[in-house]
């Protein structure tokens, strides 16, 4: 039986990680008290226990919990910014040509982040195959539900007197800025980061990240694209198809409780929209995390997850 400790279970993620994991057989979750857990010397203590630690922190506490590791023997999978692009760190999503073996020999793993995972499983196989140069231009608009904001912004949307604003869609990030642009320019083998354009919307959890591009930008046709999608992604938690919902749109929450992910190629051929759909809290966040932990310890990848 692995011991597995969750540093920051009371977050989000943390929860969902910690729902997941609870019910498996082959998994001893080690718990601190609400009293302790935010204590250094008890988090030490669980980690050097452990053989498996989650870190679910804020990108400094993350940091501290590396450093109170030093001279375990604990793997690490962390799910803030922290480590997403730091030398010594695997970036977790298996998906990628190669990645699935790096992670199963890493300690240390670094899990991908939301809006990132759906932009880098549409560009990064492009890129890789010469279909979409290393230099493109490309812009992003992501659709998010308001469980990725975390606990303060979840409790912002449901709260019975919320501000009216939130009744609308929200842009923000308009800095371009965003937190998850490094890896998404640096995992999809891009010179450039993308324009992008977040969006958070009042439904609790799901994701949908669109890439738009022109023909002249790609070297082939959108039908390319949707080969390279079934052969690149034959193996692993991500889905090509260009399925639609029954009334022939495309919902942000189709996925929302799952821990996969689709793929697709829409528009005509002039105009392609490549389109991923997955739930922000699942392949975006805590799915990916316990599929990057079954893969280190060498069980099947979808142990635990609703796929």
């Amino acid at each position: 039986m692995t011991k597995v400790f969750i540093d920051g279970s009371a977050g989000t993620t943390g929860l969902r990680i910690e729902e997941r994991l609870s019910s498996r057989s082959d998994i001893s979750l080690i718990k601190l008290s609400d009293e302790v857990r935010k204590d250094l010397e008890a988090r030490r203590q669980a980690i050097h226990e452990a053989e498996i630690v989650f870190l679910c922190l804020p990108d400094p506490a993350a940091i501290e919990a590396v450093e109170l590791a030093q001279g375990s023997k604990a793997r690490i999978i962390d799910t803030s910014t922290a480590h997403r692009t730091a030398q010594g760190w695997t970036y977790g999503m298996a998906e990628l040509a190669g990645q699935r073996q790096r992670i199963a020999e890493a300690d240390r793993v670094a899990n991908p982040g939301c809006h990132a995972s759906g932009f880098i499983a549409l560009v990064a196989p492009l890129v890789e195959a010469g279909l979409l140069s290393r230099d493109a231009a490309l812009s992003c608009f992501s659709l998010t539900g308001y469980s990725g904001g975390g606990k303060k912004m979840i409790a912002e949307y449901e709260d019975a007197h919320r501000n009216p604003l939130l009744e609308g869609p929200r842009q923000y990030a308009l800095t371009q800025q965003h937190k998850h642009l490094k890896e998404m320019s640096k995992l999809s083998g891009l010179e450039l980061a993308p324009v992008f354009c977040p969006i958070v919307a009042d439904f609790y959890s799901g994701m949908e990240v669109t890439v738009p591009l022109f023909a002249k930008d790609i070297k082939g046709s959108a039908e390319d694209i949707r080969s390279l999608y079934r052969s690149y992604y034959a193996d692993g938690l991500i889905r090509p198809t260009d399925d639609t919902d029954p009334d022939g749109m495309l919902s942000s929450a189709a996925y929302s409780g799952r821990d996969d992910m689709q793929v697709g190629v829409y528009g005509n051929d002039d105009r392609i929209l490549l389109v991923s759909r997955f739930d922000n809290l699942g392949k975006g966040a805590s799915g990916a995390a316990i599929q990057n932990m079954n893969i280190m310890l060498g069980v099947d990848e979808t142990t635990g997850l609703n796929v």
